[in-house]
């Protein structure tokens, strides 16, 4: 399933019939920012419902190049803890944040140990792990908002919101304008110290605990053919997280960083 099931939508002709039938003085007004963020997250399940999780956990698979799988499982705890692995080959990679700090290790990249993130890695590790996304409580977090317009995506029509963080960066964001569920985002992203357009697709969406929850996400760079696929087989609401797992190991967070060894005394 690419996209909301189409099972729950009305056919545009008949849609278009009933709207020519009924007087001027019906026809539905343009939404603001804020009703349209107010049914999106009604959509979803409720504001309040999503503020009382706690922890989530989705674990699945997510398709590379060349047909090679990578198993994938994400974990969240509020308010910003979050922790992805990532196992190929017979190795696996994590990375994690706490709210403040993030680090990583990625055996399969050549990394021998865990390392901290810094610059804009960190600063993106620290976004991403806001359990709650920027759109929640945007105004109180100093986010803005923008109702840019309305676009297709695959086919259907889409509130397109942009987003300026506090700090200046944008996104923009696609909500299904019938479900008003996110089917797609954009954002800038630094990789090896190259800015790049990203573009991301939610899509089969399900009902977890009573929250809807996309359970598959396509992304790639915008105009380029090549992307990446993740496919959700499991997504758990409320399962118990150790704050040990996003802790950096005792032994790479206290590793000196020179390595090189003191040169021996000279002889008198």
């Amino acid at each position: 399933m690419s996209r909301i099931s189409r099972m729950f939508r009305i056919p545009l002709l008949a849609l278009a019939l009933a709207a020519l039938a009924l007087p001027a003085a019906t026809v539905a007004r343009a939404l603001t920012v804020d009703e349209i963020i107010a049914k999106h997250f009604e959509a979803q399940g409720g504001a309040e419902k999503l503020k009382k999780v706690k922890t989530w956990r989705m674990t699945g698979k997510m398709t590379m190049g060349a047909g090679q799988e990578v198993v994938l499982t994400m974990e969240r705890k509020r308010p910003g803890k979050s922790r992805t692995e990532f196992a190929v080959n017979g190795m696996t990679g994590v990375r994690v944040a706490d709210g403040q700090n993030s680090w990583q290790f990625m055996p399969f990249m050549g990394q021998p140990a865990p390392e901290r993130l810094t610059g804009e890695d960190l600063a993106e590790a620290i976004e991403q792990a806001d359990f709650d996304g920027p759109l929640m409580d945007w105004k109180a977090k100093g986010n803005t908002l923008e109702l840019v317009g309305t676009e297709p995506v695959e086919g259907a029509p889409a509130h397109k919101l942009k987003l300026t963080r506090k700090g200046g960066k944008t996104e923009v964001y696609y909500l299904d304008a019938e479900s008003f569920l996110c089917v797609k985002r954009e954002a800038k992203r630094v990789v090896r110290g190259t800015e790049i357009d990203g573009e991301a697709w939610l899509s089969d969406y399900k009902e977890v605990a009573g929250i809807m929850m996309p359970f598959t996400m396509t992304q790639g760079m915008k105009g380029s053919e090549r992307r990446q696929s993740m496919t959700f087989e499991k997504i758990e609401v409320d399962v118990p997280l150790d704050d040990a797992r996003f802790v950096m190991p005792v032994a790479a967070a206290s590793a000196p960083k020179d390595t090189a060894k003191a040169s021996p005394p000279k002889k008198k």
